[in-house]
């Protein structure tokens, strides 16, 4: 639709959810209602994106894969790919190299959720208006924690980003959801490994924020983020999407209403694929919503 291509990158070991997360992969645990990566999905094709890779193990890829098909039913396409061993959220760009195949991208973490009003529009918006790279930035308690964004209130453009700050400039933290130009890969193979032995997001970030090309769109007051990689944002999560949904009656992170309403399927589509399944609460809201 935009020409970007969408990554899901939903691999790593889970250590912080074990045990639970040795018997499955945290990206089909639930928020809620649904698994945790129909919330990255959604938010990939609330941004126009129509071809994405899913990255997981291989322990989980054939999961996920029984779990979300090729996409059709949603008027997109999925591939996947193998992440072998984990080695840093950039370390995503060499593996979907062929994928890309020269195309701009955006990334987003297979734990990571996203809400905001008017969403689509502003990461549409975000999207169209990328010239190099964008990054997102949320206000956080302890900016400590992560890697912080300094960055010019009228153009967007970063001034700085700052891994873990022991004096953080701001309390502004760089959020799993990353949009790149057509240089990512090129700039992913230039990278040395950390003392961590992974490629780091935020050294990739910093080639962009040397040419002067790293602009950052911040969530506001009122948005909500969440890293649901531990347990305590897990139970939060799910707390956050349960009362949203049951005082305003709305779906979050439901990849078939996005894919109606950007268009990628139809009402008709949309009622043939639901009443094919059985009765839930999620279902009955989708078949409701296709007018049967």
């Amino acid at each position: 639709m935009n020409g970007y291509k969408g990554i899901i990158l939903a691999g790593g070991s889970g250590t912080r959810l074990y045990p639970s997360s040795g018997f499955v992969c945290k990206q089909l645990f639930p928020i809620y209602d649904k698994p945790m990566i129909y919330y990255p999905l959604t938010t990939l094709i609330l941004g126009g994106i129509t071809e994405v890779l899913v990255i997981s193990t291989p322990r989980d890829l054939d999961l996920i894969k029984s779990g979300l098909g090729d996409g059709s039913r949603f008027g997109i396409s999925i591939e996947y790919a193998v992440q072998e061993t984990p080695a840093g959220i950039a370390q995503a760009f060499l593996i979907a190299e062929e994928f890309l195949a020269g195309s701009p991208s955006v990334l987003i973490l297979g734990d990571n959720l996203f809400y905001k009003s008017a969403f689509r529009k502003f990461f549409q918006g975000a999207i169209q208006a990328n010239e190099g790279a964008t990054i997102f930035g949320y206000s956080v308690p302890d900016p400590q924690r992560f890697g912080i964004i300094e960055s010019d209130p009228e153009t967007g453009k970063v001034l700085s980003l700052v891994e873990k700050p022991m004096e953080p400039k701001t309390s502004i933290a760089a959020v799993g959801l990353y949009i790149y130009d057509e240089t990512v890969v090129e700039k992913t193979k230039s990278l040395e490994s950390s003392h961590r032995g992974e490629l780091e997001i935020t050294d990739l970030n910093n080639l962009y924020l040397q040419e002067g090309r790293l602009k950052a769109r911040n969530f506001t007051r009122g948005d909500f983020w969440i890293d649901a990689g531990v347990f305590e944002a897990l139970n939060d999560a799910c707390n956050f999407v349960r009362l949203n949904q049951s005082y305003t009656g709305l779906l979050i992170g439901s990849p078939e209403e996005a894919s109606l309403h950007v268009g990628n399927i139809s009402k008709e589509q949309l009622y043939e694929q639901m009443k094919q399944l059985k009765s839930s609460d999620y279902v009955d809201y989708l078949l409701k919503l296709s007018g049967s």
